[in-house]
């Protein structure tokens, strides 16, 4: 995914050593992190179309409330989980570089191992939750 705007955006800051002066450029930098991760990882280009997906579901069949509340933690799980694999992913590359190292391999296992349980939970809060709606759809069309 080419991102031209932002790769230009990213290279015209300054080597910032000090806190954010302001809200406004706080924002800016987490949105910038998020954009990156869209950019650069696939499984989240991947989450967040499953995520499109399920709202636009969640929208057809006219799903509840309290239902809406469950699909909006399992995404923010999932998505969460993808943040923080990358943060791990980054960290440990720029801790030992391009050699192997066991106890790297395990930190990024696990990362991504916490990545797959939330998707996992999406799953199951995704069955329980749009079976029924599913299931009266095909009843009456």
């Amino acid at each position: 995914m080419r991102l031209g705007w932002l790769d230009k955006r990213l290279a015209s800051y300054k080597t910032q050593t000090k806190k954010n002066r302001h809200f406004l450029q706080s924002l800016g930098h987490a949105l910038d992190g998020a954009l990156l991760v869209v950019k650069n990882e696939r499984n989240m280009r991947f989450h967040i179309l499953m995520s499109v997906v399920t709202i636009g579901l969640g929208l057809y069949l006219g799903i509840g409330r309290a239902d809406w509340l469950w699909i909006a933690v399992a995404i923010t799980s999932v998505i969460t989980a993808e943040f923080l694999n990358t943060i791990v992913e980054a960290l440990v590359d720029l801790t030992i570089g391009s050699r192997y190292d066991a106890m790297a391999k395990t930190a990024k296992d696990v990362a991504a191992g916490s990545t797959l349980l939330a998707a996992g939970f999406a799953v199951v809060i995704g069955i329980l939750i749009f079976e029924p709606y599913v299931r009266y759809w095909i009843q009456t069309h």
